[in-house]
């Protein structure tokens, strides 16, 4: 089977460099017509390109000496070969070419590296059988190269003689290139460094810390969805942080962690929702403008099944645990399988996680939600990146009650994805959480104490008031403001007064400030 290799002006709304052919998974989309973005395409130029190849905006531009060739197995090998593995693409190639093309490609080279694994990706991608024999006795290969690749344990398959190492099944597969980002997170060693903080803490100083962090996370995650609960959600958020990584991560688990987080479930379903969902606008109709739309309810249990084995692998194969709760949190929030809750269900996850894996330590919480919230526009656009090119290749329509009803085949757009920009994002939320915020807060709280002793031992006053003395000048900027000065504290002398602002002042010298939870409240008006 030969492609129409000549030169186009664009693909997928993306100018083709000009002088250029497509190649790899870009031809084979244009050949048979798919419906999926390729996100990383690939061109090859006429011309000789320094390097051998180049980056020309979202282009791979390689060298004219990489042209492949003009047939089907051509284009897919240099995929193969070349570019990001892409399993949504091949799936939609592998079901769309003759099954006789593959075989084909297979007989012509059956030890070849990239013949077998189009062989295995071909049968656990599209559940089919390829007619041709066993690989011969070749040495066997790692399905996805670990030096590019973060991998699970190699499964070695021996009828193509290809060890999987994927982090998934066909099922539901995320990857996760390795890039420098990652490799840099992953030399920090942040559970060792977080163990080594703890360890060095008094229990009950670590038990406070954990306190103010549950908290901090809990009005983060709210936050986040401009949402400022009252108390007893902010409890409800506590257990539910609190709970996960005790039971295994199963779908009944995961609606039992809902139900923790929406008490009352008048006006929402709990578990796999029936029907569409979006987040985006509406119009003046109040017809939706949407930015994203889950996957079809009825390809929920799938997924979510998916998922869940994929997790399971991550965790038995013992992948990092950082990346295990990218792919799996972002999984989750991706294919949105909740009426309610999704985001909150989304960042519990991460949690559950952690501490099902023993990177947290025990009773400890990071509060990554506060960091996300200080990074919200690299969080958005983290969460965009995956779902903004997936949206023209959903066909939906507006139904009578203003949701959305998906009306094509959806479900491999959430059930393959390249998670790793959102790796990169979760493991920065993690090291700020790590090396900024735990140990900020057991410094905050060591100061706190100090100050707060001191202060008893020059003027004798109930806990109470000692610390809403210590909240008040900080609040404004190291002094006791009038009003409070002629309020709840008129009996102190003035020389007290100065005593007292003096001590907090020594005691938060040199504290950070500007990250202060409590200091950050405003300032009282004189």
């Amino acid at each position: 089977m030969r492609l129409e290799s000549g030169p186009i002006a664009t693909f997928q709304e993306k100018t083709v460099p000009y002088g250029a052919r497509l190649a790899g998974s870009a031809a084979l989309v244009r050949m048979f017509t798919l419906s999926g973005p390729v996100r990383r395409p690939s061109c090859v130029s006429e011309q000789h390109v320094r390097g051998s190849r180049r980056e020309e905006g979202a282009w791979q531009v390689f060298d004219k000496r990489y042209w492949p060739g003009d047939t089907f197995a051509d284009h897919l090998t240099f995929a193969l070969r070349h570019e990001r593995i892409d399993l949504l693409i091949l799936k939609r190639v592998f079901e769309a070419a003759p099954q006789a093309e593959v075989e084909t490609m297979v007989r012509a080279a059956p030890a070849g590296i990239s013949a077998r694994r189009a062989w295995y990706l071909y049968e656990i991608l599209t559940g089919r059988t390829l007619n041709v024999d066993d690989a011969p006795g070749a040495a066997a290969i790692d399905l996805l190269d670990p030096e590019a690749y973060f991998t699970g344990k190699p499964r070695l398959s021996r009828r193509y003689r290809v060890r999987d190492n994927l982090l998934g099944t066909g099922r539901f597969c995320p990857v996760i290139r390795r890039t420098k980002a990652l490799a840099g997170f992953r030399e920090l060693d942040l559970a060792a460094k977080a163990r080594e903080i703890v360890g060095r803490t008094g229990a009950h100083l670590v038990a406070r810390a954990a306190s103010f962090m549950l908290l901090a996370d809990g009005r983060a995650s709210f936050e986040i969805e401009g949402q400022r609960p009252p108390h007893d959600r902010l409890e409800r958020w506590g257990r539910a942080v609190l709970e996960a990584g005790r039971n295994r991560l199963t779908l009944d688990e995961i609606v039992r962690l809902q139900h923790v987080l929406i008490e009352d479930t008048r006006f929402v379903r709990t578990g796999l929702r029936p029907d569409g969902v979006f987040l985006g606008e509406r119009d003046h109709h109040g017809d939706p403008l949407p930015e994203f739309i889950g996957a079809r309810p009825e390809e929920l249990d799938d997924l979510m099944g998916g998922l869940l084995e994929a997790n399971g692998r991550m965790r038995d194969d013992g992948v990092d645990p950082v990346l295990q709760a990218a792919a799996t949190a972002f999984g989750f929030v991706y294919v949105h399988p909740f009426q309610d809750g999704n985001g909150r269900m989304h960042r519990c996850l991460i949690h559950h996680v952690l501490a099902e894996r023993k990177f947290t330590p025990p009773g400890m919480v990071f509060p990554v939600s506060s960091v996300m919230l200080d990074r919200i526009d690299g969080y958005r656009a983290t969460l965009q990146a995956h779902s903004g090119p997936l949206m023209p290749f959903i066909q939906w329509r507006p139904t009578p009650e203003h949701n959305v009803e998906v009306l094509n085949q959806t479900a491999d757009l959430y059930r393959y994805f390249d998670c790793t920009g959102a790796a990169e994002f979760l493991y920065a939320c993690v090291a700020g959480a790590v090396e900024r915020d735990l140990p900020r807060e057991i410094d905050y709280l060591r100061r706190h104490d100090l100050a707060i002793r001191r202060i008893m031992d020059a003027v004798e006053m109930p806990d109470r008031v000692a610390e809403n003395l210590v909240m008040f000048v900080r609040q404004n900027n190291g002094s006791l403001s009038r009003k409070r000065r002629e309020g709840e504290f008129e009996k102190l002398r003035d020389a007290e007064v100065t005593l007292l602002e003096g001590i907090v002042r020594e005691a938060f010298e040199g504290f950070d400030e500007a990250s202060d939870r409590s200091a950050g409240a405003g300032a009282d008006d004189d």
